[in-house]
C-alpha cells in the first residue's frame, strides 16, 4: 500500500482527524511531512513520554518538523511512518489491539515495545526500543511446560495408547 493510500484510508477512518485533535490539544503546530504525512511539533504533554507518536496520518514530535525529517533521524521518520499504515490498515481497531500488544509486551520483558507486535513491524530500534531483553522467568516458565505439550502418561495407565 502506498503513501497516499495511507494517507487517505486514515482520513476516511477519522484516525487522522482524531490526530489533528491530539496534537492541537498539545500544543503543537501542524506542518506538513514527506508522503503525506502531518507533523504536530512541539507537542507539549507529558503523555506519553515518547520523543514521538503517531495517530493516524499525524506525528506527534517534542521537537520540530525539521528535527524528525533530518536525514540523520530517518529511521525514527519510517518508524513512525509504518504506524501510519497499521492506522490504515485497523482504524480505530489499532487504539485497542496496540494497548493490548503493549500489555502483553510489559507483562512479559518489563518494556512496552520489545515483545508489542506493532513496535516489531514498525523496527524496534528505529522507534529506540530495546531489542533482546528476555523473557521474565515465570514467562519462560509458562512458555515451557506449553511447548513441552501434556505429560506423557506412564506406561500400562488406562490413557497410554
Amino acid at each position: 500500500m502506498g503513501p497516499r493510500a495511507r494517507t487517505l484510508l486514515t482520513a476516511v477512518n477519522g484516525t487522522t482527524v482524531v490526530g489533528l485533535v491530539v496534537a492541537l490539544a498539545g500544543g503543537a503546530k501542524i506542518r506538513r511531512g514527506r508522503d503525506g504525512v502531518l507533523i504536530g511539533e512541539n507537542y507539549r504533554r507529558r503523555v506519553p513520554p515518547a520523543t514521538c507518536f503517531t495517530v493516524g496520518s499525524v506525528i506527534m514530535c517534542r521537537r520540530s518538523a525539521e528535527w524528525l525529517l533530518a536525514e540523520e533521524r530517518s529511521a525514527l521518520f519510517g518508524h513512525e511512518c509504518h504506524h501510519r499504515g497499521q492506522y490504515a490498515v485497523l482504524g480505530p481497531l489499532f487504539w485497542p489491539a496496540y494497548w493490548a500488544a503493549c500489555g502483553w509486551s510489559y507483562t512479559a520483558t518489563g518494556s512496552w515495545g520489545t515483545r508489542n507486535f506493532f513496535e516489531k513491524r514498525a523496527g524496534l530500534h528505529a522507534g529506540g526500543y530495546p531489542t533482546d531483553l528476555p523473557l521474565r522467568p515465570w514467562v519462560q516458565k509458562v512458555r515451557g511446560r506449553a511447548a513441552s505439550g501434556p505429560p506423557t502418561p506412564p506406561p500400562g495407565s488406562p490413557s497410554a495408547d
